[in-house]
This record gives C-alpha cells, structure tokens and sequence, in this order.
C-alpha cells in the first residue's frame, strides 16, 4: 500500500503502516489518519465492539479539523453540539419570550436560567472530551475526561434545580433543605475527581456507582414531594408525576445502553460510525434534558395561576 502513494504525501503525513489490516490506518485529506482497536493508545481502548474508525496522536490544531470528517465519534460530537445550540436558543426564547408571556417573577428567570445553563455546560464539556480524546498527549485527553464527567455532574444539577423549586414551590424550608443537599453531593463528587486514580479503569464502577448515587437521590424529594400534596391521588401528583416518570424511564434506558454497550456488543464491527450505544446515551440524554425543560415549563404555569396558601408549614396544595 506504501508503494501506491505519492512520496510528497508519505513525508507530510508521516505514514507508519500498523497491524494486519490492509487497509489500515486509512489517510484522510487533512492529514488525519483512522485507526483500528489493536491501533489506538492503550488509554483509548474502552469499548472493543467498535473496531475501527478511531482518531489518535493528533495535535489540538488536528483535533479540531476532525469535527468535520467521518470518524466513530463524529455523532458524538455533532449530537451534543448540536444539543447545546438546542438549549442555548431555548434560553434565549425562554428569557425573553415564555417567561415574560407567563408573568414569570424573577426568581423564576433565575432558575430557568440556571437550568439551561447547566445543560449547555454538560452538552459543551461532552463535545470538548469527544474532540479532543484523540490528542497525542494522554495527560490531555485525560483532563477532557475530567471535564466531561464534572459536565455529566452539572447537567445532574440542572435537572435537579428546577425540580426542587417548582416541587417545593409552597414549602422553603424542604426546598433549602434538599437544594443544600444537593449542591453537598455534586461537591463532593467534584472533590473525588481530584484523586489521582479516579479517571483510572480501576475506579470506573467507583466513577458510575458515584453519578448512579446523586442521580437516584431524585427519589427521595420525589416520594416526599407525592407524600406532601396528598399521595397518588391528588391532581398535582397525577398531573406531573407521569412526566416525572417519563424522565425517569429515559435516564435508565440512556444508562443502560451505556453500560451494556448494547447494541454493538452483538453487532461488533457493523455499527462503527452510526447506531452504536455512545451514541444511542448522547440522543437519549439530549432528550431527557428538553423533556425536563418542558417539564418545568409546565409545572411552572401551574404554580403561577395557583398561588401558594398563606400557611404552608404542613405541607403543599
């Protein structure tokens, strides 16, 4: 394959034939070479169901020229991208459009914007770690991880934020209460990221035992936000607890295609580029994100046209 190509293009591209494949590493006009599994870094191997397609030991510079070629992480990308210009033009119509139209107070400007925040933040950091986990250097692709697991924390606090305040809407005390809570929990995590073995393979149950943690203590305002209006049978309970449910299903059904790498692990080499697991988590949490956001939106206008009770001590109505 070496004697095909041209001599000017072997000096620029620095072409090094690795492994059996014929075919492989495959050069690519930007001087971006795809490489197969037994190829890639040892750092780089995580899922050994996608087989080729991998970028690797580029510079910043080529990390950044790759966004626009076809790689097995180019819908990694494109998808959360694309996710953060969803949630960046929610904001700016909810900021000067819905809330304004809604009578929204301030404090509702606050959380909505905090909300929305959060989830750009996540979408931004997911794309930063997808683009550049190709670096030549690991200690950088090492940090991009970093960010994108503290991204997947604060995308937790933008589902958590606007929850809390609109489930305890007629209630400060528990609101303050489970809102402490969980600002508490995301710190924590934040801190056990500085530990030099926590982005180690080692500590990777650690790592999703720690974000399945602060993700199911939704339980726990959620039951008690049920038991404060009344139960299952009252009409704020039955209105938005489905929705509630909803989000629930999509998070589990996001992690477990996360978890399970399902379903390449039955279709190794076939789904490379398009309709493997990773990708199926970046839809699903896109879509967990926009349907909490309307959520919100909802349970908002509720709140706004019944005000709260002059005595809320005991509970909410």
């Amino acid at each position: 394959m070496l004697l095909k190509m041209p001599q000017k293009l072997l000096k620029t591209a620095h072409y090094i034939e690795l492994g059996s494949y014929q075919h492989w590493p495959v050069l690519i006009p930007q001087r971006i070479r795809l490489y197969t599994y037994e190829q890639i870094p040892v750092f780089l191997r995580e899922n050994p169901y996608i087989t080729d397609g991998y970028r690797a030991h580029l510079p910043s510079k080529l990390c950044l020229k790759s966004i626009f070629i076809l790689s097995n992480e180019t819908v990694n990308i494109w998808s959360h991208l694309l996710g953060f210009l969803l949630f960046f033009s929610l904001g700016v119509n909810d900021l000067s459009t819905v809330l304004p139209a809604s009578g929204a107070h301030r404090d509702d400007y606050v959380i909505y914007a905090i909300g929305l925040f959060c989830f750009q933040v996540c979408m931004l950091c997911s794309v930063g770690y997808h683009l550049f986990s190709c670096h030549r250097s690991e200690k950088t692709c090492r940090r991009w991880l970093a960010l994108d697991y503290a991204g997947i924390s604060v995308g937790i606090l933008g589902c958590y934020v606007p929850g809390i305040f609109y489930a305890f809407y007629c209630n400060a005390f528990w609101r303050q209460v489970y809102l402490v809570t969980v600002l508490s929990l995301i710190l924590a995590v934040f801190c056990a990221q500085v530990h030099p073995r926590y982005l180690s393979n080692d500590w990777r149950r650690l790592r999703m035992a720690l974000f399945c943690s602060v993700a199911g203590c939704s339980v726990v305002p959620a039951c008690h936000w049920v038991w404060l209006n009344g139960g299952f049978t009252s009409d704020v309970v039955q209105l938005f607890l489905p929705r509630v449910m909803v989000m629930y299903l999509i998070a589990g059904s996001a992690f477990m295609f996360y978890i399970t790498k399902v379903p390449e692990r039955y279709f190794p080499g076939q789904l490379n580029y398009l309709g493997a697991s990773h990708q199926v988590w970046h839809v699903l949490v896109v879509l967990m994100f926009y349907w909490w956001h309307q959520t919100a939106v909802h349970i908002m206008h509720f709140r706004l046209s019944r005000p709260c009770p002059a005595q809320t001590g005991s509970g909410q109505h």
